[in-house]
C-alpha cells in the first residue's frame, strides 16, 4: 500500500485475504434518516467491519456549544476504539456509502487523538460493490484493543481563536455555494458564513467516479496556498465534510491545516457574526 492517506479497494481486499491486523469501520451515515446507515451495515459490509454511528460514536453530546457533533471526550474515543480491536499498532480503515465524509472524520479523529496509523477507502462501499467486492452481514464481535487517546490540540482550533476579525487566520469553508452565501440552510441555525471566509466545496476535490482525486491534482487544486503566510483553518456545517478538504489536503501535501470542529453550527450558537454572499470565484 502506497504511503498515503487513502487505500484502494484492491489494496483492502488484498489486506483482508491475507489477515493483515486491520480494523475496519464502517462509518455510513444519511444525516436525513440517521437509522440508514445501521440498517445498511444489517443488510451487508465488508467483511469483520465494526459500525460506527456519526451521532452517537463519532461524536459527543450536543450541548450550548461545540456545535452539532463536538468531539467526544479522549475517554469515550479511547472506550470506542478498544471496543472495537485497535490497538496502538493497528491499521485502521474507514469507509462510508463513498462521499467520504464520514469516513474522513474518523480519519480525522484518530489522528487528533494520536492514532496515525488510519486510512480512508477511497470511493467508499459504492466503489467496494461497483468492483465485485463480497459483503457480509454478519456483525462483528467486540474487540479488546489496547489504544489509548492522546489529544494534540495543534489540531484543531475553536470559536475564541476565530471572533476577532483583525487576527482571524485563513478560513475555508467547505459547505456547498448556496449554503455558504447564505441562499439555503437545512439546519436551525442563520444561513450565511464566517465573515472572511473563503468558500471550497468538498466535493470538488472528488472526481467525477466518486473517488479522491490523485496527488497530482490535488497538488494543483490547493496550489493557491502556497502563497499564503499561513496554513488554513477549515470549517463547514458540524465539523465532517471539512475532514474530505483536510484528507485531500494531506494527499496533496499541505501541512499545518486545523480544523475548526464546531464550525458553522458552533459560531452560531455563540451568536458569532453571520456574513452572507457567495465567493467571488463562485459567483
Amino acid at each position: 500500500m502506497s504511503n498515503t492517506p487513502v487505500i484502494t479497494v484492491a489494496e483492502l481486499a488484498t489486506m483482508i485475504a491475507n489477515g493483515d491486523k486491520i480494523v475496519v469501520a464502517d462509518c455510513r451515515f444519511d444525516p436525513f434518516a440517521p437509522e440508514a446507515g445501521p440498517a445498511a451495515y444489517a443488510q451487508g459490509h465488508i467483511r469483520g467491519a465494526h459500525y460506527l454511528h456519526l451521532d452517537n460514536d463519532l461524536a459527543g453530546p450536543s450541548g450550548e456549544t461545540g456545535g452539532s457533533h463536538p468531539v467526544p471526550s479522549a475517554e469515550d474515543f479511547t472506550a470506542l476504539m478498544r471496543g472495537i480491536g485497535v490497538d496502538d499498532d493497528s491499521l485502521l480503515v474507514a469507509y462510508d456509502g463513498g462521499g467520504l465524509a464520514t469516513a474522513s472524520r474518523l480519519w480525522w479523529l484518530a489522528r487528533y487523538f494520536g492514532h496515525a496509523n488510519v486510512v480512508v477507502l477511497n470511493g467508499g462501499m459504492a466503489a467496494w460493490q461497483a468492483a465485485g467486492q463480497p459483503v457480509d452481514p454478519e456483525p462483528a464481535a467486540a474487540g479488546k484493543g489496547n489504544f489509548t487517546a492522546r489529544p494534540d490540540q495543534t489540531m484543531r482550533i475553536d470559536y475564541e481563536d476565530l471572533r476577532d476579525p483583525d487576527k482571524r487566520p485563513l478560513l475555508i469553508d467547505a459547505r456547498d455555494p448556496s449554503r455558504y452565501a447564505g441562499v439555503s440552510e437545512p439546519g436551525d441555525v442563520p444561513a450565511g458564513h464566517i465573515p472572511g471566509s473563503i468558500n471550497k466545496f468538498y466535493q470538488e476535490v472528488l472526481g467525477a467516479d466518486g473517488l479522491l482525486r490523485d496527488a497530482e491534482a490535488l497538488r494543483g487544486y490547493w496550489s493557491w496556498l502556497e502563497e499564503k503566510e499561513e496554513a488554513p483553518v477549515v470549517s463547514c456545517g458540524s465539523g465532517i465534510t471539512a475532514c474530505v478538504n483536510l484528507l485531500s489536503m494531506e494527499m496533496a501535501g499541505v501541512k499545518g491545516a486545523r480544523l475548526y470542529p464546531g464550525s458553522w453550527s458552533d459560531w452560531c450558537q455563540r451568536g458569532g457574526e453571520v456574513a452572507t454572499g457567495a465567493h467571488p470565484n463562485q459567483r
